[in-house]
């Protein structure tokens, strides 16, 4: 029997292995996934464990240390230079990034217009990786940010346009948006739980923006979807984007794919458990 887990540190609460044991069983396995702490100065003695499972997944703090315990990395993991998701294959552990996969079968799933006029509000790890496969897949985009965050947004900026010359790219303080984008992509932590009360944008904002997508999955709507929704506008929130990272991780590791109906019933089974864990 094939075994699997997440490392990461400290874990607590996770999805993971609700969202994994729900693919595998769609499948008909039974493979087991469950949680490994392991602490930063730890990682390196649990390499012979890491090699003896036939896959894992990877979370803070750990994408970029465990580089050095794995023999090759996806081109998907080299542009970020961040592991989430490796393969044993015959002993030979290949590193992938999946979230960036997440990110994209969520948005396609869900007709978000990723090529078109995109605001971005964030620019820290996920708000990087959502800028880079902005540009790349065509987007106008728009990098909104807190002065505090002016030099790691520029930093951003010069980095994607060194990569890709003709990528059309800004920045912008978030209290000098102005105009109307096709998409809005929420990948600040404003409105997560338990601060659901915040939002990271004004009425106006929304107002101009035609679809959302928001990375946080609890709540499950946060204060930014409803905003939207109640506008009759199209908004994903997090939950999708954590499933589909996980459903890229299942072919990767075993070839199995899955249907919209299949990778939605998952979704809906996380944002359930979402809701009455933390009603």
């Amino acid at each position: 029997m094939k075994k699997f887990t997440l490392i990461g540190h400290p874990l607590g609460h996770s999805m993971s292995p609700m969202i994994h044991d729900g693919l595998f069983k769609l499948r008909g396995k039974a493979s087991p996934y469950d949680l490994t702490d392991i602490a930063p100065e730890d990682l390196t003695s649990k390499a012979d464990f890491l090699r003896s499972i036939d896959g894992f997944n990877i979370t803070i703090p750990h994408k970029v240390a465990v580089i050095d315990l794995i023999d090759e990395m996806a081109d998907s993991a080299k542009r970020y230079n961040s592991v989430n998701c490796v393969d044993n294959k015959n002993g030979k552990l290949i590193g992938y990034n999946t979230d960036c996969d997440g990110f994209l079968l969520s948005a396609k799933a869900n007709g978000l217009p990723l090529g078109g006029k995109v605001l971005l509000i964030g620019c820290g790890g996920v708000g990087r990786m959502i800028a880079i496969e902005t540009v790349r897949h065509g987007g106008d985009l728009t990098i909104a940010h807190i002065p505090e965050a002016s030099e790691q947004a520029q930093q951003l900026c010069e980095e994607i346009k060194a990569a890709y010359p003709e990528a059309k790219l800004r920045t912008v303080l978030t209290s000098d948006i102005s105009g109307s984008y096709d998409l809005l992509i929420n990948a600040s932590p404003v409105g997560m739980y338990p601060k659901t009360e915040n939002c990271p944008v004004s009425d106006d904002i929304i107002a101009n923006c035609g679809s959302l997508f928001d990375v946080i999955y609890n709540p499950v709507e946060t204060l930014l979807v409803k905003k939207f929704r109640a506008q009759g506008k199209t908004a994903v929130g997090g939950a999708a984007m954590l499933v589909y990272q996980a459903v890229k991780a299942h072919e990767i590791w075993d070839g199995d794919l899955y249907s919209d109906d299949e990778v939605n019933s998952i979704i809906k089974a996380v944002e359930d458990k979402i809701r009455e864990d933390f009603k």
